[in-house]
């Protein structure tokens, strides 16, 4: 019987240090060890808003479970604090669209049909406009995690975030090729924007205990599995730090 099992090794994959540089650091990681240095990586934070994370907000709202968003958003503390002590660029992920939804697309869109945000909006007319639009309490982020000076926030219009934004742009610029991923919802805009990452040739971890999923913890395991066989890393939370401590 075939067991899905994901192929594994003990040796470090990414991008070597350049000759004459500092060895790269090395990430537990799954399948195999990742290669990092703090100049060519960033830490993703996807739409840690008030939306996704906060009682009274659309996915609460809308009638998701969100008891797991807190130990999440302290997870991503640590990882935030960890890449700004180490040099790596932080960059916050803002999902939403302009206070008239025109950037959500209109009846001519799948996302005006698949966003659970609109839907509830449609279904519950005394909830139109509260919704992930730029300038409201739910498109901002959560109070717990700020951007700090040196910060880049990227704003969205849709699940990925590399989708008509300057998130390309802003990474290649900087010479980044390392993302390492946190955020909600990891079986939404986390792993949308994961596999865009790997699409455009970045190397990218999902750090597991700092992302959450919007449905069962099954949902997670799905995406996880996903991630490690087919598109990047899963790395722990504890290793991501350590390794950048180190």
């Amino acid at each position: 019987m075939k067991t899905n099992q994901t192929l594994s090794s003990t040796t470090p994959v990414g991008i070597p240090a350049p000759a004459g540089a500092p060895p790269a650091l090395v990430l537990p990681a799954r399948p195999e060890p990742l290669l990092l240095q703090a100049c060519n990586t960033a830490l993703i934070v996807v739409d840690m808003q008030n939306a996704y994370a906060s009682l009274g907000g659309y996915v609460d709202s809308a009638g998701f479970d969100i008891s797991g968003a807190q130990g999440t958003i302290a997870s991503i503390a640590r990882c935030i604090a960890a890449a700004r002590q180490a040099g790596v660029l932080v960059v916050f992920l803002q999902n939403g669209w302009d206070a008239q939804y025109v950037e959500a697309g209109g009846p001519g869109s799948p996302n005006y049909y698949k966003s659970n945000a609109l839907k509830t909006m449609r279904a519950k007319p005394e909830l139109a406009g509260k919704f992930l639009a730029r300038g409201g309490w739910d498109y901002e982020l959560v109070e717990a995690l700020q951007p700090a000076p040196g910060d880049i926030v990227v704003p969205k219009t849709r699940y990925s975030g590399f989708f008509n934004s300057q998130l390309d742009s802003t990474l290649r610029a900087r010479g980044i090729r390392n993302l390492a991923f946190t955020g909600i919802a990891t079986n939404v805009c986390v792993e949308s924007t994961l596999r865009d990452a790997f699409h455009l040739e970045y190397f990218a971890v999902l750090l597991e205990e700092a992302t959450h999923q919007l449905g069962s913890a099954e949902i997670q395991q799905g995406v996880v599995y996903n991630v490690q066989t087919f598109f990047g890393w899963v790395a722990s939370v504890d290793a991501f730090c350590a390794t950048l401590a180190g």
